[in-house]
C-alpha cells in the first residue's frame, strides 16, 4: 500500500464498464447496464464508427436534445433519493427527462432493487439473479420518502423478479399501501412487470389501493422479440391489462410504445388497436434512444410531427390521453396525463393528418 506522508493511499476500485459482469453490495453477480458486451472485430471502418458512436449520438436531431439537469427541485429529489437508499427508473433507464422531472418534485421510484432477471434489448437496467433479495424495510422508506417530498402523484415501477414466487407483487403492494396510510391524498400510478403472466398476481397489486396500472408493451407485435426478453410477450402484456381493468374496472390502464426500432405505420395502428381491445385508458409514445453500444440499434428518428399525427390516430381510437413527443417516456409528467393537452408539450409546427 502506498503511503503519503504516513497516511495510507487506498486506491478506488475500478469502474464497471458497460456491458461487465459484477458483484453487487448483496452478494449476487449482475451485468452492467443489462446487456453483454458482444465480440467485436477489433479493426474495421464500420467497427471504429460504432465504436466512436457508443450511443447512436452522432447525427441526433435537435428536438432530442434535453437540457443538462440541475437546479434546486433536482438537487432537492436527488438528495432525497440518496438518503433514502432508493432506486429510481429516472436514473437506471437513464431517462432524458430527469431534470425537468425532479425539478417539479416527482420521481418515479424503482422498487424490489435495481437489477432485473430479464435482460431486454432495448433497457439499460442492469440484469442478474437476486436470488430472492428484497428490502423488507423498503414499503417505509419509499413511503417516508413520498411524504418527505410531499407528492401528489407519485409512479411506483420495478425490476422483473421472476426468481421470487409470486414475482414481486405482494411486496409490490406493500409500497402501494405504505403510501396510501401516510399520504392517502397521493395519487399512485404502479408501473409494473407482467408478473409471467400469473393473473392472481396482477390481481394483488392491482387491489393494493392504486390510482393506475400500467405495463408497457414497448413496441408492435412483430419487434417483440427480439426487442424484449423471452419471458416477457405482446399478447402476455395485453393479457394482463385486459385482467387488470376487468378485475377493478374503475382503475385506470396505461402502456406505453417506443418508436425508431423499425416498426411501420400500419403495425402502430394495430398496436394501438390491440390496446384499446384490451380496455387501456391511456398511451404514451416516445423515441427509443439507443443507451449503449451493446443495445439495440436506432433504426429512425421520428420527427414531432409525426408523434402529433400517431397522438391524432390514438385519440381517434378512443383513449382518453395519448401523450407523444420524441422525449416522452411512460412516466413523464404522469400527474397531467389526462389534462387534454399532451400533458403541456408544445404542437408540432405543422397539421397532423387523422388517418388509417
Amino acid at each position: 500500500m502506498n503511503q503519503l506522508k504516513d497516511i495510507p493511499i487506498v486506491s478506488a476500485a475500478p469502474a464497471v464498464r458497460s456491458g461487465e459482469k459484477y458483484r453487487t453490495a448483496q452478494g449476487f453477480s449482475a451485468i452492467k447496464d443489462g446487456i453483454k458486451t458482444p465480440a467485436r472485430e477489433a479493426a474495421g471502418a464500420a467497427g471504429a464508427a460504432e465504436a466512436a458512436d457508443r450511443a447512436g449520438l452522432y447525427g441526433k436531431p435537435r428536438w432530442l436534445k434535453a437540457p443538462i439537469p440541475q437546479g434546486q427541485g433536482y438537487d432537492f429529489v436527488r438528495r432525497t433519493v440518496r438518503e433514502h437508499a432508493l432506486a429510481t427508473v429516472c436514473e437506471e433507464a437513464r431517462c432524458p427527462n430527469i431534470g425537468e422531472c425532479w425539478n417539479a418534485g416527482t420521481a418515479t421510484i424503482m422498487v424490489m432493487g435495481a437489477v432485473c432477471t430479464r435482460a431486454c434489448r432495448f433497457c439499460a437496467v442492469d440484469t442478474g439473479n437476486p436470488h430472492g433479495w428484497l428490502d423488507p424495510q423498503e414499503p417505509r422508506h419509499v413511503a417516508e420518502s413520498v411524504e418527505l417530498m410531499r407528492l401528489n402523484y407519485v409512479v411506483l415501477t420495478s425490476v422483473d423478479r421472476d426468481d421470487l414466487p409470486d414475482g414481486g407483487a405482494a411486496h409490490y403492494a406493500a409500497c402501494v399501501r405504505a403510501i396510501k396510510q401516510r399520504r392517502p391524498g397521493t395519487a399512485v400510478e404502479a408501473l409494473t412487470p407482467d408478473f409471467g403472466g400469473v393473473l392472481p398476481d396482477v390481481e394483488t397489486v392491482v387491489a393494493s389501493g392504486l390510482d393506475v396500472f400500467a405495463q408497457n408493451i414497448e413496441t408492435v407485435r412483430r419487434l417483440t422479440h427480439p426487442v424484449r426478453d423471452p419471458r416477457a410477450g405482446y399478447e402476455q402484456t395485453l393479457a394482463v391489462l385486459a385482467h387488470a381493468k376487468r378485475y377493478r374496472p374503475t382503475v385506470l390502464t396505461k402502456s406505453s410504445l417506443m418508436l425508431g426500432l423499425g416498426e411501420s405505420d400500419a403495425e402502430i395502428a394495430e398496436c394501438m388497436h390491440d390496446l384499446r381491445v384490451a380496455g387501456v385508458d391511456i398511451l404514451t409514445l416516445g423515441q427509443y434512444l439507443r443507451p449503449t453500444i451493446n443495445h439495440l440499434k436506432v433504426e429512425r428518428y421520428v420527427t414531432p410531427a409525426d408523434f402529433e399525427r400517431y397522438r391524432l390516430w390514438g385519440l381517434a381510437r378512443g383513449f382518453r390521453e395519448c401523450v407523444a413527443g420524441p422525449l416522452v417516456r411512460s412516466s413523464y409528467r404522469a400527474e397531467r396525463a389526462l389534462a387534454g393537452n399532451n400533458v403541456g408539450l408544445p404542437p408540432a409546427t405543422t397539421t397532423a393528418a387523422v388517418s388509417t
